[in-house]
């Protein structure tokens, strides 16, 4: 949940964004797509009130790094595909028969979107794995492609990453047509009210920037897999989770079939899970670290406003210590002056953020259109338990 600055940081995002939209129309592509590349930098730079690494890593010009900017021999940027058939997802587009080493996975605590339908798949390059050596940030090979389908009463999107050589992540969204014949590249800025949800509001299928906002905003891109989120010890109170089938792949199919490396030996010998002093608890944790956590953590642009609501494997939880109790830093007339308030649901900002969709209050800022009532549920009743501090201060993650 941000506090005052995101409100104002939306805006000159949103400012920026138009910016680079208006400069592009007159310039040929590449000079298009450098445009929008710095945009993003200097969007996530307003975000998150001045982050030079966060620049340097998508922009290394923009940190006096000419050589590489320039250097014949550097590794060219990937292009998006012109449709979701080209990335390489289906070994039968018309049938859309996904390939066989697309391996599918859910994660047990995962993101809200409208209550869409979600399938994803990630592949992996022959012969590589994933270095796990960070429990809390898997670093992934050059190759590596993850999709994302989003489907209501039918698909209506598929979002797509890959590793480039460079080092850079490619974010892209693929629209389906009403009779999911295909899936076509969505407009750089996104597409705003694609499509219609029951009750009236209208799903969004975001743009390159707003992938950026998310996943430029943790200790890892890939949001979603990792030790914890693929545990086979699954959270049963988990709102929105996935059942587990023998069509998923989670932790222990990741160890036995290689594709991992240098795990800690205490996530080999015992399976990830996150320490609660109650089943409610857990699954309270669990929500704001799939839907919170990755923009609100200790290792990303948002780590200056000291409110981590991820679960780190090493660590546990420090909601305790940055949200429980703590001063909200946005401030009205009309708001509660805690992020959470022991005991009182109706006095914790972050339910009230969490209740609304207005633009100025909403939290998540973006990627909803729905308020997510049964996560608000489970919220509620945590915090009505009392979440105090020495029950949640847990520094070592309990594994069975």
């Amino acid at each position: 949940m941000h506090d005052h600055n995101s409100i104002e940081a939306r805006s000159a995002s949103q400012s920026v964004s138009h910016a680079a939209r208006a400069e592009s129309r007159p310039a040929g592509p590449a000079a298009a797509a450098e445009t929008a590349r710095i945009a993003a930098a200097l969007a996530a730079a307003i975000v998150t009130l001045g982050t030079p690494a966060w620049i340097a890593l998508r922009a290394p010009h923009l940190a006096g790094d000419e050589s590489r900017a320039e250097s014949a021999s550097a590794p060219a940027p990937l292009r998006a595909p012109a449709t979701l058939a080209e990335t390489g997802l289906y070994s039968d587009a018309a049938s859309l028969t996904v390939r066989a080493d697309a391996f599918e996975f859910a994660p047990q605590y995962p993101l809200w979107t409208d209550g869409a339908a979600k399938r994803r798949w990630i592949w992996l390059p022959p012969g590589e794995s994933i270095d796990a050596s960070d429990a809390d940030a898997w670093r992934f090979p050059v190759g590596t492609k993850l999709w994302k389908e989003f489907a209501f009463e039918r698909r209506v999107e598929t979002r797509y990453m890959e590793l480039g050589a460079d080092g850079e992540w490619l974010y892209a969204t693929y629209v389906w047509s009403p009779e999911e014949s295909q899936a076509t590249l969505a407009p750089e800025y996104g597409l705003r009210n694609a499509y219609l949800l029951d009750g009236g509001a209208r799903h969004d299928i975001p743009g390159r920037m707003d992938c950026l906002a998310c996943h430029a905003a943790s200790a890892t891109p890939v949001l979603g897999f990792s030790g914890l989120q693929l545990s086979g010890d699954r959270d049963p109170l988990a709102p929105h989770a996935q059942a587990p089938s023998p069509e998923l792949i989670d932790l222990d199919d990741l160890i036995s079939r290689g594709l991992v490396r240098n795990l800690p030996d205490t996530l080999s010998a015992r399976l990830p899970r996150i320490a609660a002093r109650s089943p409610q608890e857990r699954a309270a944790l669990g929500y704001l670290h799939g839907n919170c956590g990755g923009c609100h953590n200790s290792s990303g642009p948002l780590a200056q406003l000291g409110l981590d609501l991820a679960y780190s494997l090493e660590h546990g939880s420090r909601v305790a210590s940055t949200a429980v109790g703590a001063p909200a830093r946005y401030r009205s007339a009309n708001t509660p002056e805690l992020r959470i308030a022991p005991g009182a649901p109706h006095e914790s900002l972050l339910i009230q953020r969490m209740s609304t969709r207005d633009p100025l209050l909403a939290m998540p800022a973006l990627g909803s259109a729905k308020v997510d009532e049964a996560a608000l549920e489970l919220l509620r009743e945590w915090i009505a338990a009392d979440p105090a501090a020495p029950a949640l201060a847990a520094h070592r993650t309990a594994r069975r």
